[in-house]
């Protein structure tokens, strides 16, 4: 059996310090997607041209109320770009930026602050930002969304009953080294799985350190795990049948910059350079691995899924050997 891999992209502008500091920094548009230096986009561009050399098609979580501050134009010319290229468009929250509907917001910081959690919510307010960001979706001339992600993989069982109500049938919010939901049956770390009638693909979730009773979790993500860690975990899952795993990344991944402006941007060679490792790995390994996107998921029922939650274990000493790598590539700039 081949084990599925989605690719999946949180495509998102910055809200860039404005909401601790509105005098001082601005909300980063288009340039936190392309991060662009020298004309070159090493965010967006990069990730396009490196899917197309390896005949890949990613998912792209597209956030959409962003348009609360920016207006249409920026994110859809975007969303547009993806799609064309042959990439997957999915609907991606933070509700944070519904902030900006009022005028008045810099006056509110002090008594009203934002949030941008979608847990403890009720369905009412659950619903109402599905179908706005379902809505924008549409009004940008792109097909109605299926898949949902929420701000920072941060939910509950509510947003799954509001999926449900609002027609989206698929989800990826579930990344336990990210967030642990409370309720322990959203605590899911491989796989696909039934909630109500949603499919959830949650990104993989492993063990990287354990001491004792101790376990520390974490995600799967590019800038999160070296090369060789990833591989580990791509083999194991599966030699487990693991029917699926789910890879996070972000276009700002793949630059080094100065927060929280987005500023003094620089390649990250070392982030990029997994990236193109894990696509040529796949690229061979057609075999063992096939890269699907999370729209085809569509045509899957959630009772389909099988449920299992396998835990996997990366090696300790490629654990550590990313820590060092990790450090490295924070404090040198042109690594």
């Amino acid at each position: 059996m081949k084990t599925k891999l989605f690719l999946t992209v949180d495509t998102e502008f910055s809200i860039g310090g404005a909401f601790d500091d509105p005098v001082r920094y601005t909300p980063v548009g288009e340039q936190a997607v392309l991060c662009q230096i020298e004309g070159k986009s090493h965010g967006l561009g990069f990730l396009l041209d490196t899917f197309k050399e390896f005949g890949i098609s990613a998912t792209f979580f597209v956030e959409v109320f962003n348009t609360y501050l920016f207006g249409d134009q920026p994110m859809r010319d975007l969303a547009l770009r993806i799609k064309a290229a042959g990439n997957d468009l999915q609907l991606h929250l933070h509700p944070c930026w519904t902030y900006f509907k009022n005028r008045d917001w810099v006056q509110r910081l002090k008594v009203d602050p934002p949030t941008d959690h979608m847990n403890g919510r009720s369905l009412e307010q659950l619903t109402e930002w599905l179908n706005d960001g379902i809505g924008i979706f549409e009004r940008w001339g792109l097909d109605r969304p299926i898949a949902l992600r929420t701000a920072s993989l941060i939910t509950d069982r509510a947003v799954y009953e509001a999926m449900e109500g609002c027609g989206l049938t698929v989800s990826s919010n579930i990344a336990v080294g990210i967030f642990r939901p409370e309720e322990p049956n959203l605590q899911l770390y491989s796989g696909l799985h039934q909630i109500g009638k949603v499919l959830e693909a949650c990104v993989l979730t492993y063990i990287d350190r354990q001491i004792g009773s101790h376990i520390h979790h974490r995600s799967l993500t590019i800038t999160g795990a070296s090369w060789a860690e990833t591989r580990s975990l791509l083999l194991r899952a599966h030699a487990s049948n693991i029917e699926s795993l789910v890879i996070l990344t972000h276009p700002f991944e793949f630059v080094k910059y100065a927060v929280p402006g987005l500023t003094n941007m620089y390649p990250s060679r070392v982030n990029q350079g997994r990236l193109r490792k894990l696509c040529a790995f796949l690229a061979e390994n057609g075999d063992r691995f096939e890269v699907a996107t999370i729209g085809q998921l569509a045509s899957r029922t959630a009772s389909a899924a099988r449920g299992s939650n396998v835990l996997l274990k990366a090696p300790w000493w490629q654990v550590a050997g990313r820590m060092v790598e990790n450090v490295l590539n924070d404090h040198v700039k042109f690594l």
